[in-house]
């Protein structure tokens, strides 16, 4: 009876001795790797600053898909739009980026800015109301008009030389015909040549306008400027002071009228427009007003 006291005790004591804890891993005995939960892994830094454990020790890299920041969240009440790990869908016709309008190349042009205007009201509307009217005819060609009237202006500028005036007066029907018809497309000619330059030199400044509108209201702006000192040149003379007050009065309007046109149609401030001119200005000056060529 007493044995089995013993070891029922024996028995006892056993039972009630605390468990042991294991060894830390990493020593030695050849024992296995401590649970998951105790590993120790890398935090790597998540995409909101910083690193986020999860519920068993591992990193959370993509977030709590169910936790809504205050700063976070999509255009229609989405709450996960735009949080790490999500994606926003978009419709058909939504532009995300923007309305477009960075990057336009390749479209078609902007349409003209009104309708062509009739050769009265183009030629009173350079007089009238210049820039409105070289705004509304700069995609326009003016061919007829500007060599219709430069035409008409050459055949009467011969007469407002003294010496080219007397002798064509002097001289008989038959040969004077030929030198007025031969003069005015001279005119027209040289209308052309310092039009295309004016054209070009508007290019190289910056400007952006087409080179049939340019040429030919330079050629009608040459011609209708220099009609005032014309008229009284053929009954006074070249040498006349009126005539030649009204030559640099109209010379100072036909610079204007340049600026205007040029500036209008190349879409160029009026310095780099009045620099565009400057050649046929000072052509015009010395072939017309002045006669010195």
């Amino acid at each position: 009876m007493a044995g089995f006291r013993i070891g029922r005790g024996r028995d006892n004591r056993t039972q009630q001795q605390p468990p042991q804890a294991p060894p830390p891993y990493g020593g030695g005995g050849g024992r296995g790797a401590p649970p998951y939960a105790q590993q120790q892994r890398p935090q790597w830094p998540h995409a909101g600053g910083g690193a986020q454990q999860g519920p068993y020790g591992e990193p959370e890299y993509f977030g709590d898909p169910y936790q809504q920041h205050p700063h976070q969240g999509g255009p229609q009440g989405d709450p996960y739009a735009n949080n790490p790990g999500h994606t926003q869908a978009f419709s058909v016709n939504e532009d995300p980026y923007g309305h477009g309008a960075t990057y336009q190349a390749g479209n078609t042009p902007a349409a003209p800015s009104g309708p062509r205007l009739h050769w009265k009201q183009l030629l009173s509307g350079m007089v009238l109301r210049p820039g409105p009217t070289f705004f509304q005819m700069r995609d326009y060609a003016v061919w007829g008009p500007a060599i219709v009237v430069t035409f008409l202006y050459g055949m009467l500028a011969i007469f407002g030389f003294d010496k080219a005036r007397e002798e064509t007066i002097n001289a008989t029907i038959s040969t004077a015909i030929p030198y007025v018809l031969t003069t005015a497309v001279a005119f027209v000619i040289g209308g052309l040549i310092l039009g295309a330059v004016t054209h070009t030199l508007a290019r190289q400044l910056g400007g952006d306008g087409a080179w049939q509108p340019t040429v030919g209201l330079s050629m009608l702006i040459m011609s209708i400027t220099d009609a005032p000192r014309l008229v009284f040149a053929l009954f006074l003379g070249g040498e006349n002071s009126l005539v030649q007050i009204l030559g640099w009065a109209t010379w100072l309007a036909a610079a204007a009228l340049f600026t205007s046109m040029v500036s209008k149609s190349h879409d160029l401030p009026w310095p780099k427009a009045l620099g565009a001119s400057a050649i046929q200005l000072i052509a015009l000056l010395s072939i017309i007003k002045l006669g010195t060529i």
